[in-house]
């Protein structure tokens, strides 16, 4: 049985990467991962042209993550996508934010992707893809936003480093990294309260449909629109000195567009 697994999937990107592979004809089925039992069934009743099964794991739960490992094990699929979406930010000064929000960010965003990529790897053949969603914080260090920009770059250097290990197997690994996108993500990520997006925030339905596209290519980036490729770019060669000062400016323009 080929399957497809995506982590976070009731809500934003993680939902939108189920939505886009349930078109995928190498699939026989969708497993759904995320706190929000109800929101996944509502996903998967939608989704008509792959079974979905629902798995209302905690990420962070060690219990629910031995369910998890129980019915991988019992399964034995073939799993052709792993989708590692999972994961939150908290903006904010560092001692803004609550110690046990950090190290949570640091558990789901971090740890629980590395775990999942080790557990699902063994049942990974050749001509699959993994997908970690990572973003373009990863690449530079960022105040207001410093546990989670650093989780980031853990992820985008632990996918490349990756892929180049899995590349002779045939496994593809491909790190997302999209700026601002028009999710709960920034309703969960502002501690002042925001309840909406930046402006700039891109469509999770071109953000997805270009990661798949670039993933199917083996690219090891994927990363969506101009502006963000340009910030990729920049930000290895100018002076963290700069970036610093530039990722201030612009995480209290975004904190006071989300009051």
């Amino acid at each position: 049985m080929n399957i497809a697994i995506v982590t976070g999937a009731s809500a934003g990107l993680g939902e939108e990467f189920a939505r886009q592979l349930n078109a995928t004809a190498e699939l026989d089925e969708i497993w759904l991962i995320a706190r929000r039992a109800d929101r996944l069934h509502a996903l998967a009743e939608e989704l008509t042209r792959t079974r979905s099964r629902v798995l209302a794991v905690d990420l962070t739960s060690a219990a629910d993550l031995q369910t998890f490992r129980t019915t991988l094990d019992t399964v034995k699929p073939r799993v052709r996508w792993l989708v590692n979406n999972a994961g939150f930010g908290k903006m904010g000064a560092f001692d803004s934010v609550s110690t046990e929000k950090n190290l949570e960010m640091i558990d789901l965003n971090v740890r629980a992707l590395t775990e999942l990529t080790q557990r699902v790897l063994p049942y990974m053949p050749a001509d699959s893809q993994i997908v970690q969603v990572a973003s373009s914080a990863g690449f530079s260090p960022m105040t207001h936003f410093a546990v989670y920009a650093a989780t980031k770059a853990y992820v985008v250097n632990f996918s490349q480093a990756l892929g180049a290990e899995l590349r002779p197997r045939g496994i593809r690994v491909t790190a997302v990294c999209p700026g601002p996108v028009d999710t709960e993500f920034f309703m969960v990520a502002a501690e002042t309260g925001g309840r909406k997006s930046p402006p700039m925030a891109a469509n999770p339905v071109h953000v997805v449909g270009q990661a798949l596209r670039d993933a199917r290519k083996g690219r090891s980036l994927s990363v969506y629109g101009a502006p963000i490729r340009l910030w990729v770019a920049v930000s290895g060669i100018v002076p963290r000195a700069l970036v610093l000062r530039m990722t201030a400016w612009f995480k209290k323009e975004q904190l006071a567009r989300l009051q």
